[in-house]
């Protein structure tokens, strides 16, 4: 089994990867970092920089986690790729970070996070920066 975390670029992302490293050495299983920009993007926010890639190898290195990172361009929904790669790795536990959204941006935009919570067929971790 592994654990997989949806990893983005910002402070909750960041949280989500370090919950996501001590669960996988607190479960003796490898993890699966899920950086998936958006297909056809010219451009995405969302790609870990190389700096923040570096550093996330790093630590899991130092914690003896083995560590897949998976770039890969979805399209559709960030939550559909997050449930598919949780279904292809056989994830034991998938690990989000979560921001806060009011009512209103949570009808308009709907949620990631509420998705993936809602049709998780496994353990879904959600922590907060």
């Amino acid at each position: 089994m592994t654990v997989l975390v949806g990893y983005v670029p910002t402070p909750e992302g960041d949280a989500a990867f370090t919950a996501a490293l001590q669960e996988a050495s607190r479960r003796a299983e490898p993890l699966v970092v899920l950086n998936s920009p958006r297909g056809g993007a010219p451009v995405s926010v969302d790609v870990a920089p190389d700096e923040a890639v570096r550093r996330m190898t790093e630590r899991a290195a130092a914690d003896g986690v083995p560590l897949d990172l998976r770039q890969t361009a979805h399209t559709g929904d960030a939550a559909d790729e997050v449930l598919r790669v949780a279904r292809e790795v056989d994830a034991s536990v998938i690990v989000i970070g979560m921001r806060k959204r009011s009512p209103v941006g949570k009808l308009l935009m709907g949620s990631s996070a509420q998705r993936i919570l809602l049709d998780a067929d496994r353990p879904v971790l959600a922590v907060k920066p």
